[in-house]
């Protein structure tokens, strides 16, 4: 994966790496709510068992994807130029 120094970014190119980590953001929680639906239902009809550890490890793997400390960083270098 490319790290890349969002501080030398000009002000465009950083918007434009906001806007489309922000909409990978949105998709990544409606999947996790999805799949966090899952597991409730799951657990209210009994059924808890292996497979449910497979929803439960692709929403781990969602939360901690790297993606979402880029956004905060991205967030972080907007601010601190008042662009937001």
């Amino acid at each position: 994966m490319e790290q890349t120094d969002f501080s030398i970014l000009s002000d465009e190119e950083l918007l434009a790496e906001a806007k489309k980590l922000k909409s990978f953001s949105v998709t990544n929680a409606f999947l996790v709510g999805f799949l966090f639906g899952i597991v409730v239902y799951s657990v209210f009809n009994n059924s808890f068992g292996f497979l449910m550890l497979i929803p439960l490890y692709i929403i781990y793997r969602l939360v901690n994807d790297p993606k979402n400390k880029r956004l905060k960083e991205v967030e972080t270098i907007l601010k601190g130029r008042k662009l937001r």
